[in-house]
């Protein structure tokens, strides 16, 4: 199994002072100060200011973080204040779970809008079962009340709150600041896992999760630097009509394929993709068996359709596949349902792939495991 590396530590506040400032879009421009170096992600930037604030920009949206005991400036210029410390805060974005406890601060979160069913990382189902923890209804329509008693310091959504704006807005209205995130918006894996910086910054627990990036990337460098395997790879699952849902190859999944020495086997040209922001999208089942079948590796992608353990299982959605040559030389994997939730996790991932193009991968690991002939 990959080795992995956990990095728990104490939110360590920020204690400078925040002094007010004055002027428009001229004296936001003056203000800024070091920008914070983010080597991947493309969808955040942070910079520090000279007043000891620290201003965060997510698409159209800026940030304002103000210390601890410190006073927020008159003129924000627009900017949504996140004061901290920033305790109980309602996360709706289940990837941004994991960042937050690879930073420390998973117990700065104290609500979420995803059941407890549909969790797949232990740390959370462990907080839900002792009621640190709480479920506030579905991100269209939480529980306002809960949100307010709790004193909600911030509430983190994603970009799906864009389809229930009034949400947003409510939750803007009783006072709690809303930062959309949009990590699965990085096309590299190692983006996403960068964001964690992000919430380094708002918890107050930048030197730990700058120490958790470095040492998770730091795992990649050999691989990175290693000869391409030459194997071809498809990433796929069956939906409920008996499609074939596949990732867009400008996704952080073939990415990953990439990095790990294989080839994703689909391109723009073969699935003519769309603009829509969406990752993944559905082809017929001949299209895919005229592009994948001579693929040398497949992987089951198990988080929306439910796991299987067996070739067998597989074949009964899927018949066609045992013509595949994957199927035929026993190179059929499937991930397990932490894959995509376990957003700190990329480069273990990306280790476990390198692994299976290798031919060095274990049957069981931790994200991917070997579906069994029978």
């Amino acid at each position: 199994m990959v080795k992995r590396i956990f990095i728990t530590a104490s939110a360590v506040l920020m204690l400078f002072g925040c002094s007010a400032k004055s002027g428009g879009s001229t004296e936001k421009a003056a203000s800024q100060g070091r920008q914070l170096e983010l080597k991947y992600a493309k969808q955040f930037s942070a910079e520090y200011l000279d007043n000891g604030c620290t201003r965060v920009s997510i698409g159209d949206d800026d940030y304002l973080v103000v210390p601890e005991n410190a006073d927020v400036p008159a003129d924000t210029n627009g900017d949504i204040i996140i004061k901290q410390p920033v305790l109980n805060v309602y996360n709706a974005a289940s990837s941004a779970m994991d960042l937050i406890d690879g930073a420390g601060a998973f117990d700065h979160v104290s609500m979420t809008s995803t059941k407890y069913d549909d969790w797949s990382l232990p740390a959370v189902r462990n907080a839900m079962d002792s009621g640190a923890l709480t479920y506030v209804g579905k991100y269209s329509a939480p529980d306002y009340e809960a949100i307010l008693e709790s004193d909600c310091g911030l509430a983190i959504e994603s970009t799906m709150i864009y389809h229930s704006p009034e949400v947003k807005e409510k939750l803007e209205a009783l006072g709690v600041p809303v930062l959309v995130e949009r990590s699965s918006y990085e096309s590299d894996p190692l983006g996403r896992m960068e964001w964690i910086k992000l919430y380094g910054i708002i918890f107050g627990c930048e030197e730990q999760t700058e120490k958790f990036f470095d040492e998770k990337t730091k795992q990649l460098e050999s691989i990175l630097l290693d000869e391409k395997s030459g194997k071809t790879a498809a990433f796929f699952y069956i939906n409920s009509s008996g499609g074939v849902v596949v990732r867009k190859p400008a996704d952080y999944v073939p990415e990953m394929i990439r990095m790990a020495g294989g080839e994703y086997i689909f391109n723009a040209d073969d699935l003519n993709t769309d603009e829509n922001s969406l990752s993944t999208m559905t082809i017929q089942p001949e299209s895919f068996y005229e592009k994948a079948w001579d693929a040398d590796v497949l992987i089951y992608n198990s988080t929306i359709a439910g796991e299987v353990s067996t070739v067998d299982e597989l074949l009964e959605k899927f018949p066609l596949l045992s013509d595949f040559s994957a199927v035929k030389s026993s190179d059929v994997w499937c991930t397990e349902k932490n894959m995509f939730q376990q957003t700190t996790g990329a480069a273990d991932m990306i280790a476990e792939l390198h692994s299976i193009f290798t031919g060095e991968a274990k049957s069981k690991m931790y994200f991917i495991y070997r579906l069994e002939d029978k």
